[in-house]
Protein backbone atom coordinates (compact mmCIF):
# COMPACT_ATOMS: atom_id res chain seq x y z
CA UNK A 1 0.00 0.00 0.00
CA UNK A 2 1.66 3.09 -1.43
CA UNK A 3 0.86 6.41 1.30
CA UNK A 4 0.58 9.75 0.20
CA UNK A 5 0.27 13.45 2.09
CA UNK A 6 -2.44 15.50 1.02
CA UNK A 7 -1.50 19.08 2.94
CA UNK A 8 -2.69 22.88 3.07
CA UNK A 9 -0.63 25.64 5.07
CA UNK A 10 -1.64 29.39 5.59
CA UNK A 11 0.48 32.06 7.64
CA UNK A 12 -1.49 34.71 9.40
CA UNK A 13 0.56 37.82 10.94
CA UNK A 14 -2.32 38.27 13.54
CA UNK A 15 -4.14 41.39 15.22
CA UNK A 16 -1.41 42.91 16.38
CA UNK A 17 2.34 42.52 14.95
CA UNK A 18 3.49 44.69 11.98
CA UNK A 19 5.63 41.79 10.22
CA UNK A 20 5.01 38.13 9.70
CA UNK A 21 7.85 36.34 11.41
CA UNK A 22 6.81 33.02 10.31
CA UNK A 23 7.51 30.20 7.69
CA UNK A 24 6.40 27.33 6.43
CA UNK A 25 6.58 24.98 3.25
CA UNK A 26 4.38 21.74 2.90
CA UNK A 27 5.36 19.39 0.11
CA UNK A 28 4.37 16.02 -0.90
CA UNK A 29 7.52 14.35 1.58
CA UNK A 30 8.44 17.40 3.86
CA UNK A 31 6.37 19.80 6.15
CA UNK A 32 8.29 22.36 7.67
CA UNK A 33 7.47 25.27 10.15
CA UNK A 34 9.84 27.76 11.37
CA UNK A 35 9.29 30.86 13.76
CA UNK A 36 11.58 33.44 13.42
CA UNK A 37 12.48 35.99 16.67
CA UNK A 38 14.71 38.88 17.00
CA UNK A 39 12.38 41.55 16.10
CA UNK A 40 14.51 44.49 14.40
CA UNK A 41 17.42 41.48 14.11
CA UNK A 42 15.61 40.10 11.44
CA UNK A 43 13.37 37.38 12.50
CA UNK A 44 11.56 37.13 9.22
CA UNK A 45 15.34 36.73 8.21
CA UNK A 46 16.00 33.93 9.88
CA UNK A 47 13.00 31.57 9.52
CA UNK A 48 13.03 32.52 5.68
CA UNK A 49 16.58 31.22 5.33
CA UNK A 50 15.66 28.04 7.59
CA UNK A 51 13.51 27.03 5.52
CA UNK A 52 15.01 27.42 2.14
CA UNK A 53 17.58 25.70 3.38
CA UNK A 54 15.85 22.59 4.94
CA UNK A 55 13.09 22.68 2.19
CA UNK A 56 15.48 20.97 -0.35
CA UNK A 57 15.07 17.61 1.11
CA UNK A 58 11.38 17.26 -0.14
CA UNK A 59 12.62 14.27 -2.14
CA UNK A 60 11.71 10.77 -2.75
CA UNK A 61 15.13 9.48 -2.84
CA UNK A 62 15.86 9.75 0.98
CA UNK A 63 13.83 7.00 2.99
CA UNK A 64 14.08 4.78 6.36
CA UNK A 65 16.86 5.70 8.67
CA UNK A 66 18.28 7.86 6.28
CA UNK A 67 15.87 10.82 7.03
CA UNK A 68 17.54 11.27 10.17
CA UNK A 69 20.97 12.09 9.19
CA UNK A 70 19.47 13.99 6.16
CA UNK A 71 17.07 15.94 8.48
CA UNK A 72 20.33 16.68 10.91
CA UNK A 73 22.67 17.98 7.97
CA UNK A 74 19.59 20.11 6.73
CA UNK A 75 19.40 21.88 10.37
CA UNK A 76 22.97 21.92 10.45
CA UNK A 77 23.45 23.86 6.95
CA UNK A 78 20.80 26.45 8.28
CA UNK A 79 22.43 27.03 11.69
CA UNK A 80 25.44 28.09 9.25
CA UNK A 81 23.44 29.72 7.06
CA UNK A 82 22.25 32.25 9.85
CA UNK A 83 25.59 32.43 10.88
CA UNK A 84 27.04 33.86 7.29
CA UNK A 85 24.15 36.41 7.44
CA UNK A 86 24.83 37.45 10.70
CA UNK A 87 28.45 37.75 9.60
CA UNK A 88 27.05 39.67 6.20
CA UNK A 89 25.42 42.30 8.47
CA UNK A 90 26.23 42.08 12.17
CA UNK A 91 22.92 44.45 12.92
CA UNK A 92 21.41 40.58 12.39
CA UNK A 93 23.02 39.03 15.78
CA UNK A 94 20.97 37.95 18.20
CA UNK A 95 18.45 36.18 15.07
CA UNK A 96 17.17 33.06 15.30
CA UNK A 97 14.10 31.07 14.50
CA UNK A 98 12.59 27.55 15.87
CA UNK A 99 12.83 24.77 13.17
CA UNK A 100 10.10 21.44 13.02
CA UNK A 101 10.52 19.47 10.04
CA UNK A 102 8.21 16.21 9.19
CA UNK A 103 9.96 14.23 6.67
CA UNK A 104 7.94 11.43 4.54
CA UNK A 105 8.96 8.52 2.62
CA UNK A 106 5.92 6.97 2.22
CA UNK A 107 6.41 4.48 5.36
CA UNK A 108 7.45 6.41 7.87
CA UNK A 109 8.03 9.66 9.39
CA UNK A 110 11.66 11.46 10.42
CA UNK A 111 11.21 14.40 12.80
CA UNK A 112 13.83 17.23 13.64
CA UNK A 113 12.46 19.66 16.42
CA UNK A 114 14.41 22.88 17.99
CA UNK A 115 12.52 25.61 19.37
CA UNK A 116 8.77 25.43 20.59
CA UNK A 117 7.11 24.98 17.36
CA UNK A 118 4.86 22.08 17.92
CA UNK A 119 4.40 18.87 15.94
CA UNK A 120 1.08 16.91 16.74
CA UNK A 121 -0.12 13.43 15.62
CA UNK A 122 -4.10 12.71 15.53
CA UNK A 123 -4.70 9.14 15.35
CA UNK A 124 -8.43 7.87 16.53
CA UNK A 125 -9.70 10.47 17.52
CA UNK A 126 -7.03 10.94 19.95
CA UNK A 127 -4.23 14.16 19.72
CA UNK A 128 -0.66 13.53 20.50
CA UNK A 129 1.95 16.14 20.82
CA UNK A 130 5.15 14.89 18.36
CA UNK A 131 7.48 17.22 19.72
CA UNK A 132 9.19 18.46 23.23
CA UNK A 133 8.96 22.04 24.02
CA UNK A 134 12.48 23.55 24.33
CA UNK A 135 11.13 26.36 27.08
CA UNK A 136 12.17 26.97 30.32
CA UNK A 137 8.20 26.14 31.33
CA UNK A 138 8.61 22.99 30.27
CA UNK A 139 11.65 22.20 31.82
CA UNK A 140 9.77 23.53 34.67
CA UNK A 141 6.63 20.97 34.09
CA UNK A 142 9.34 17.87 33.33
CA UNK A 143 10.70 18.58 36.94
CA UNK A 144 7.44 18.49 38.60
CA UNK A 145 7.24 21.94 40.07
CA UNK A 146 3.83 23.26 37.86
CA UNK A 147 1.39 21.57 36.18
CA UNK A 148 0.62 21.08 32.59
CA UNK A 149 -2.24 23.72 33.04
CA UNK A 150 -0.25 26.20 34.97
CA UNK A 151 2.18 26.06 32.08
CA UNK A 152 -0.43 27.73 29.53
CA UNK A 153 -1.03 30.87 31.51
CA UNK A 154 2.50 30.89 32.60
CA UNK A 155 4.11 34.50 32.54
CA UNK A 156 7.35 33.43 31.22
CA UNK A 157 6.24 30.53 28.73
CA UNK A 158 7.83 31.67 25.80
CA UNK A 159 11.19 31.91 27.22
CA UNK A 160 13.17 29.22 24.37
CA UNK A 161 16.11 27.56 25.65
CA UNK A 162 17.16 26.13 22.44
CA UNK A 163 16.89 28.07 19.29
CA UNK A 164 18.61 27.85 15.39
CA UNK A 165 20.42 30.63 16.18
CA UNK A 166 23.78 30.41 14.18
CA UNK A 167 25.86 29.32 17.14
CA UNK A 168 27.51 25.80 16.96
CA UNK A 169 25.65 23.90 19.80
CA UNK A 170 22.06 23.97 18.01
CA UNK A 171 21.43 20.78 17.76
CA UNK A 172 17.90 19.23 16.86
CA UNK A 173 15.65 16.53 18.37
CA UNK A 174 15.88 13.91 15.69
CA UNK A 175 13.43 10.86 15.61
CA UNK A 176 11.74 8.15 13.58
CA UNK A 177 8.18 8.23 14.20
CA UNK A 178 5.49 5.30 12.69
CA UNK A 179 2.82 6.31 10.29
CA UNK A 180 -0.78 4.85 9.03
CA UNK A 181 -3.65 6.02 6.36
CA UNK A 182 -6.05 7.58 8.78
CA UNK A 183 -3.05 9.82 10.52
CA UNK A 184 -3.50 13.82 10.26
CA UNK A 185 -0.68 15.98 10.99
CA UNK A 186 -0.22 19.08 12.35
CA UNK A 187 2.68 21.51 12.72
CA UNK A 188 2.22 25.17 13.77
CA UNK A 189 4.02 28.13 15.70
CA UNK A 190 3.24 29.20 19.53
CA UNK A 191 0.94 31.49 18.24
CA UNK A 192 -1.59 28.84 17.96
CA UNK A 193 -1.11 27.08 21.24
CA UNK A 194 0.19 29.81 23.61
CA UNK A 195 -3.59 31.04 23.47
CA UNK A 196 -5.58 27.61 22.08
CA UNK A 197 -6.22 25.42 24.36
CA UNK A 198 -5.72 21.59 23.78
CA UNK A 199 -9.06 20.16 23.41
CA UNK A 200 -10.38 23.30 20.93
CA UNK A 201 -7.34 22.27 18.69
CA UNK A 202 -8.28 18.53 18.83
CA UNK A 203 -11.86 19.25 18.16
CA UNK A 204 -11.17 21.87 15.13
CA UNK A 205 -8.68 18.31 14.04
CA UNK A 206 -11.40 16.36 13.99
CA UNK A 207 -13.39 17.34 11.26
CA UNK A 208 -13.04 18.85 8.07
CA UNK A 209 -10.34 18.77 5.04
CA UNK A 210 -6.89 19.99 5.90
CA UNK A 211 -7.46 23.61 3.64
CA UNK A 212 -10.20 23.86 6.33
CA UNK A 213 -8.76 22.62 9.22
CA UNK A 214 -5.82 25.59 8.52
CA UNK A 215 -8.75 28.09 8.54
CA UNK A 216 -10.54 27.07 11.65
CA UNK A 217 -7.33 27.37 13.72
CA UNK A 218 -6.40 30.38 12.80
CA UNK A 219 -9.51 31.72 13.29
CA UNK A 220 -9.70 30.18 17.04
CA UNK A 221 -6.54 32.09 17.56
CA UNK A 222 -7.48 35.41 16.63
CA UNK A 223 -10.58 34.87 18.71
CA UNK A 224 -8.59 33.80 21.51
CA UNK A 225 -6.74 37.16 21.16
CA UNK A 226 -3.83 35.92 19.82
CA UNK A 227 -0.58 38.81 19.89
CA UNK A 228 1.83 36.89 17.84
CA UNK A 229 2.20 35.72 14.44
CA UNK A 230 0.36 32.38 13.91
CA UNK A 231 1.13 29.61 11.04
CA UNK A 232 -0.24 25.98 10.57
CA UNK A 233 0.38 23.24 8.34
CA UNK A 234 -2.09 20.40 8.24
CA UNK A 235 -1.89 16.80 6.14
CA UNK A 236 -3.81 14.17 5.88
CA UNK A 237 -2.22 10.58 5.35
CA UNK A 238 -3.93 8.85 2.28
CA UNK A 239 -3.81 5.37 0.43
CA UNK A 240 -3.44 7.41 -3.24
CA UNK A 241 -1.82 10.85 -3.99
CA UNK A 242 -4.49 13.34 -4.26
CA UNK A 243 -4.73 15.19 -7.51
CA UNK A 244 -3.84 18.04 -5.58
CA UNK A 245 -1.24 17.48 -3.11
CA UNK A 246 1.52 18.12 -5.67
CA UNK A 247 2.08 21.35 -5.48
CA UNK A 248 4.35 22.53 -3.24
CA UNK A 249 2.90 25.21 -0.71
CA UNK A 250 5.56 28.42 1.27
CA UNK A 251 3.83 30.77 3.16
CA UNK A 252 4.88 33.58 5.38
CA UNK A 253 8.36 35.12 5.58
CA UNK A 254 9.58 32.46 3.04
CA UNK A 255 7.37 33.48 0.66
CA UNK A 256 7.28 37.20 1.29
CA UNK A 257 10.35 37.40 0.90
CA UNK A 258 11.28 35.10 -1.85
CA UNK A 259 8.61 37.36 -3.74
CA UNK A 260 10.00 40.43 -2.71
CA UNK A 261 6.48 41.29 -0.72
CA UNK A 262 6.23 44.04 1.64
CA UNK A 263 3.41 42.89 3.04
CA UNK A 264 2.21 42.91 6.75
CA UNK A 265 1.12 39.70 7.01
CA UNK A 266 -0.01 38.59 3.57
CA UNK A 267 -0.58 34.99 3.46
CA UNK A 268 1.48 33.77 0.25
CA UNK A 269 2.38 30.74 -1.99
CA UNK A 270 4.73 29.53 -3.97
CA UNK A 271 3.66 27.69 -7.45
CA UNK A 272 5.40 26.69 -10.32
CA UNK A 273 5.36 30.05 -13.40
CA UNK A 274 5.42 32.55 -10.21
CA UNK A 275 1.37 32.51 -9.40
CA UNK A 276 0.34 34.00 -6.47
CA UNK A 277 -2.95 33.27 -4.31
CA UNK A 278 -4.54 33.27 -1.11
CA UNK A 279 -6.35 31.22 1.17
CA UNK A 280 -4.70 27.90 2.89
CA UNK A 281 -2.22 27.52 0.22
CA UNK A 282 -2.67 28.69 -3.24
CA UNK A 283 -4.62 25.82 -4.54
CA UNK A 284 -6.16 28.26 -7.26
CA UNK A 285 -9.48 30.11 -7.08
CA UNK A 286 -9.63 33.59 -5.99
CA UNK A 287 -8.18 36.00 -3.37
CA UNK A 288 -10.36 35.46 0.00
CA UNK A 289 -11.46 39.00 0.71
CA UNK A 290 -10.64 38.21 4.70
CA UNK A 291 -7.05 38.60 3.71
CA UNK A 292 -7.29 41.75 1.97
CA UNK A 293 -7.58 42.71 5.55
CA UNK A 294 -3.51 41.83 5.66
CA UNK A 295 -2.77 43.23 1.97
CA UNK A 296 0.24 45.47 1.91
CA UNK A 297 -0.90 49.27 2.90
CA UNK A 298 1.04 52.58 1.36
CA UNK A 299 3.70 54.25 3.35
CA UNK A 300 2.49 56.63 5.87
CA UNK A 301 3.44 60.21 5.78
CA UNK A 302 6.02 62.14 7.88
CA UNK A 303 7.70 58.81 9.54
CA UNK A 304 10.20 61.32 11.65
CA UNK A 305 7.15 62.46 13.45
CA UNK A 306 6.68 58.97 14.89
CA UNK A 307 10.00 58.57 15.60
CA UNK A 308 10.39 61.37 17.55
CA UNK A 309 7.37 60.66 19.25
CA UNK A 310 8.31 56.96 19.85
CA UNK A 311 11.75 58.31 21.67
CA UNK A 312 9.25 61.12 23.90
CA UNK A 313 7.56 58.06 24.60
CA UNK A 314 10.45 55.38 25.65
CA UNK A 315 12.58 58.40 27.21
CA UNK A 316 9.07 59.33 29.47
CA UNK A 317 8.59 55.08 30.18
CA UNK A 318 12.63 55.88 31.57
CA UNK A 319 12.11 58.49 33.32
CA UNK A 320 8.68 57.36 35.02
CA UNK A 321 10.34 53.75 35.74
CA UNK A 322 13.90 55.88 37.47
CA UNK A 323 11.41 57.81 39.61
CA UNK A 324 8.79 54.60 40.77
CA UNK A 325 12.61 53.13 41.89
CA UNK A 326 13.76 56.20 43.77
CA UNK A 327 10.60 56.37 45.48
CA UNK A 328 10.86 52.64 46.35
CA UNK A 329 14.46 52.93 47.92
CA UNK A 330 13.07 55.83 50.16
CA UNK A 331 10.01 53.65 51.56
CA UNK A 332 13.21 50.97 52.71
CA UNK A 333 15.33 51.64 56.34
CA UNK A 334 17.79 49.75 57.79
CA UNK A 335 20.09 50.38 61.07
CA UNK A 336 23.82 51.26 61.31
CA UNK A 337 26.52 53.97 62.54
CA UNK A 338 26.07 57.31 62.37
CA UNK A 339 30.35 58.23 63.64
CA UNK A 340 30.02 56.40 67.03
CA UNK A 341 26.58 56.13 67.76
CA UNK A 342 23.63 53.93 66.33
CA UNK A 343 21.53 55.28 63.48
CA UNK A 344 18.00 54.70 61.68
CA UNK A 345 19.26 55.04 58.26
CA UNK A 346 16.32 55.97 55.47
CA UNK A 347 16.78 54.38 51.48
CA UNK A 348 19.58 51.74 50.36
CA UNK A 349 23.25 51.68 51.01
CA UNK A 350 23.67 51.73 47.07
CA UNK A 351 26.02 53.99 45.42
CA UNK A 352 24.90 55.59 42.32
CA UNK A 353 27.33 58.33 40.99
CA UNK A 354 25.89 61.99 41.50
CA UNK A 355 22.65 60.40 43.47
CA UNK A 356 22.82 59.82 47.04
CA UNK A 357 20.10 57.19 48.09
CA UNK A 358 20.48 57.11 51.84
CA UNK A 359 20.23 59.34 54.33
CA UNK A 360 20.50 59.41 58.08
CA UNK A 361 16.54 59.34 59.55
CA UNK A 362 17.21 59.00 63.37
CA UNK A 363 20.31 59.46 65.51
CA UNK A 364 20.55 57.21 68.62
CA UNK A 365 22.91 59.73 70.39
CA UNK A 366 21.91 57.80 73.89
CA UNK A 367 23.40 54.53 72.32
CA UNK A 368 27.03 54.67 71.38
CA UNK A 369 28.40 51.34 68.91
CA UNK A 370 30.89 50.94 71.51
CA UNK A 371 27.97 49.97 74.06
CA UNK A 372 27.16 46.74 72.45
CA UNK A 373 29.27 43.76 72.23
CA UNK A 374 31.12 42.60 69.29
CA UNK A 375 28.51 40.14 67.66
CA UNK A 376 25.79 43.31 67.44
CA UNK A 377 28.56 45.39 67.10
CA UNK A 378 29.64 43.63 64.43
CA UNK A 379 26.14 43.34 62.88
CA UNK A 380 25.53 47.09 62.85
CA UNK A 381 28.26 48.09 61.23
CA UNK A 382 27.33 45.73 58.31
CA UNK A 383 23.63 47.60 58.15
CA UNK A 384 20.79 45.65 59.83
CA UNK A 385 17.92 45.66 57.21
CA UNK A 386 14.66 46.62 58.96
CA UNK A 387 10.95 45.39 56.65
CA UNK A 388 9.65 49.11 57.39
CA UNK A 389 10.31 51.83 59.60
CA UNK A 390 8.72 50.51 63.02
CA UNK A 391 10.85 47.04 62.54
CA UNK A 392 14.19 49.99 62.85
CA UNK A 393 13.28 51.43 65.49
CA UNK A 394 12.14 47.69 66.81
CA UNK A 395 15.75 46.58 66.25
CA UNK A 396 17.35 49.83 67.78
CA UNK A 397 15.10 48.84 70.64
CA UNK A 398 17.12 45.70 71.32
CA UNK A 399 20.20 46.48 71.01
CA UNK A 400 19.71 49.51 73.68
CA UNK A 401 18.24 46.42 75.68
CA UNK A 402 21.86 44.81 75.11
CA UNK A 403 23.52 47.26 76.13
CA UNK A 404 21.88 48.10 79.12
CA UNK A 405 21.97 44.81 80.30
CA UNK A 406 25.69 44.84 78.88
CA UNK A 407 26.31 47.91 81.39
CA UNK A 408 24.49 46.45 84.08
CA UNK A 409 26.97 43.25 84.38
CA UNK A 410 30.24 45.50 83.96
CA UNK A 411 29.22 47.75 86.88
CA UNK A 412 31.53 47.33 89.89
CA UNK A 413 30.29 44.61 92.57
CA UNK A 414 28.30 46.32 95.65
CA UNK A 415 31.34 46.07 98.43
CA UNK A 416 30.11 43.66 101.24
CA UNK A 417 29.78 44.41 105.31
CA UNK A 418 32.22 43.50 107.45
CA UNK A 419 32.17 40.54 109.94
CA UNK A 420 31.12 41.15 113.08
CA UNK A 421 34.29 41.36 115.77
CA UNK A 422 32.58 39.40 118.64
CA UNK A 423 34.07 36.17 118.80
CA UNK A 424 31.73 33.22 118.49
CA UNK A 425 32.39 29.76 119.05
CA UNK A 426 33.58 28.20 115.90
CA UNK A 427 31.47 24.80 114.77
CA UNK A 428 32.32 21.22 115.50
CA UNK A 429 33.17 19.79 112.27
CA UNK A 430 31.91 16.44 111.63
CA UNK A 431 33.71 13.59 110.11
CA UNK A 432 31.94 13.07 106.82
CA UNK A 433 30.15 10.76 105.82
CA UNK A 434 31.24 10.06 101.91
CA UNK A 435 34.40 10.09 100.54
CA UNK A 436 35.17 13.70 98.70
CA UNK A 437 34.79 13.93 95.26
CA UNK A 438 37.76 15.18 93.10
CA UNK A 439 38.06 18.35 91.95
CA UNK A 440 37.60 18.44 87.71
CA UNK A 441 39.32 21.95 87.10
CA UNK A 442 39.74 24.89 89.09
CA UNK A 443 37.24 27.21 86.62
CA UNK A 444 33.03 27.25 87.38
CA UNK A 445 31.23 25.64 85.21
CA UNK A 446 28.92 27.57 82.99
CA UNK A 447 25.34 27.05 83.63
CA UNK A 448 23.49 25.04 81.02
CA UNK A 449 22.17 27.48 78.24
CA UNK A 450 24.29 30.39 79.35
CA UNK A 451 26.65 32.26 77.03
CA UNK A 452 29.84 33.70 78.96
CA UNK A 453 30.21 36.26 75.61
CA UNK A 454 26.90 37.98 75.77
CA UNK A 455 29.10 41.36 76.71
CA UNK A 456 32.36 40.60 75.05
CA UNK A 457 33.79 43.63 73.75
CA UNK A 458 31.95 46.35 75.14
CA UNK A 459 34.03 49.11 76.04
Amino acid sequence: MTLSLDYAALSDVGRVRRNNEDSAYAGPHLLLLADGMGGAAAGEVASAAAVQVIRRLDTATIGGEDMIEALAGAVHRANERLSELVEEDPEREGMGSTVTALMFDGQQLGLAHLGDSRAYRMRDGLLYQLSHDHTFVQSLVDEGRISQEEAFTHPHRNLILRVLDGRPDSDPDLQILDVQAGDRLMLCSDGLPDYVAAEVIAASMADGTPDSVVVELITHALEAGSNDNITCVVADVVETAPASGSTPQLVGAAAELAQGSTGRGEATTLVPGGSNSGGSGGRGGALDPEELRYAPRPPKRFPWVRRIAAVVVILGLIGGAGWLGYRWTQDQYYVGTDGDFVAIYQGVDAGIPGLSLTKVFEKQSQLQVDDLPTFRRQQVENNIEADDLAGARAIVGELQSTADECAKKLLPPTPTPKPSTTPTKPPVSKAPTTAPTKATSGVPSTPAGANPDDCDGVK
